[in-house]
């Protein structure tokens, strides 16, 4: 077990002043909310709170100087020491509002919504709504562009009549008297404290005897609505957009979820995506390949884009044109397209194409075929003892 006095980073004699001014800096470093996802600070914040719980009481930081943390668990209070750390985040979020002056300074220091939720008057943790999935196809287009896309939502909100209260009735919430409106209760055995959800008003701290009628005291009904989702763009396939607010709202209020949409960008019948880059294979015919020709290439940024192809142009050749891919979706900068050439050869020949290319085959020279040549040449040494 850490010593107290060097988890707040203070020397044994420290005032509460410098305990609390040490509690404060240390608290805000490794609360919840600033680092999300993190176990290892949240076990942190637990301990700061634990010290300063004990270090700003002068009975139980006598207790703590003589005999040792096992002593102040012992002494403590039911429920407020395991010996090992708070028996719960909610008790040590409690600790924190204290050091700062109540829960008004504590809203103005972080944001609603984290993952603790916030609390309501009485000390009862609000409940964080539940968050929602929703698959959107947009078109490659689309997705090349950015579009505004209107989805159909059925979800928990807030009802109307009782406006997420529970009842229309200004007697008709009463606190919980066995938790005394905190939803939890707490069995002290020997050294160690359990929480666990209050029985009798299970988890919610308060009592509805007088339910509103038309969300039968749930304090929200579900509903269907239209939600617009602006769609960046650049966007791929396997991102997700979220709309903040737009889940569940949970029981009685609270905090709502959050709505994810994950996107799938259908397959264009011309173009590939890698990346920001987008693949053209453009067929271009025997003659134009070998006396070059001018094309006109389709652009998602402009009327078009003319592309000369070069005489003695060979199947494979790749032309890049600069800044007409998918651009970033953080907003910097955009690929490029590569359009690959693929010679076709030519069927279905009529008797008089078919005397024009035999005489065109009794010109050709080895100079024509350059690659031709080399590979036979190179076919040939290799056989040769």
């Amino acid at each position: 077990m850490s010593d107290y006095y060097e988890v707040l980073g203070v020397e044994k004699g420290a005032t509460i002043d410098e305990v609390k001014k040490a509690y404060r800096k240390k608290a805000l470093q490794n609360h919840p909310d600033r680092n999300p996802g993190d176990p290892q600070a949240e076990q942190r914040f637990k301990e700061i709170s634990e010290a300063y719980e004990v270090l700003s009481d002068d009975k139980k930081r006598q207790i703590y100087d003589r005999y040792g943390a096992e002593a102040v668990a012992g002494a403590g209070p039911a429920g407020h020491y395991t010996g090992h750390g708070f028996a719960s985040m909610e008790e040590a979020l409690r600790t924190f509002m204290g050091a700062f002056g109540g829960e008004s300074i504590f809203d103005s220091i972080f944001t609603g919504g984290g993952g603790f939720g916030g609390f309501e008057e009485g000390g009862r943790q609000q409940q964080q709504g539940v968050s929602k999935r929703m698959n959107l196809t947009v078109s490659f287009e689309e997705a090349m562009k950015g579009v505004e896309k209107e989805i159909s939502l059925t979800s928990y909100v807030p009802c109307e009549t009782c406006h997420g209260k529970r009842t229309t009735s200004a007697t008709g919430v009463k606190r919980c008297t066995r938790c005394g409106g905190t939803g939890q209760i707490y069995e002290q055995r020997g050294f160690f404290s359990m929480s666990m959800g209050c029985p009798q008003c299970h988890g919610e701290g308060e009592i509805i005897t007088d339910p509103c009628p038309t969300c039968a005291g749930e304090g929200r009904v579900k509903t269907k609505r239209r939600v617009h989702v602006k769609v960046p763009a650049g966007i791929d396939t396997g991102m997700r957009l979220r709309l903040g607010g737009y889940g569940d709202v949970a029981p009685g209020g609270g905090v709502p979820g959050d709505l994810y949409v994950y996107i799938t960008v259908e397959p264009h019948e011309f173009f590939e995506r890698q990346g920001h880059d987008i693949i053209l294979d453009l067929p271009v015919t025997f003659s134009e390949s070998a006396l070059g020709c001018k094309k006109e290439i389709p652009s998602f940024t402009a009327q078009g884009v003319r592309l000369t192809i070069p005489e003695g142009t060979q199947t494979g050749k790749i032309f890049r044109i600069r800044g007409e891919g998918f651009p970033n979706v953080h907003g910097s900068g955009r690929g490029d397209m590569h359009v690959r050439v693929n010679v076709e050869t030519p069927t279905k020949l009529t008797v008089r194409q078919k005397e024009l290319l035999s005489e065109f085959a009794e010109l050709e020279s080895a100079n024509n075929f350059p690659k031709k040549k080399g590979f036979l040449e190179k076919l040939k040494d290799l056989f040769t003892v």
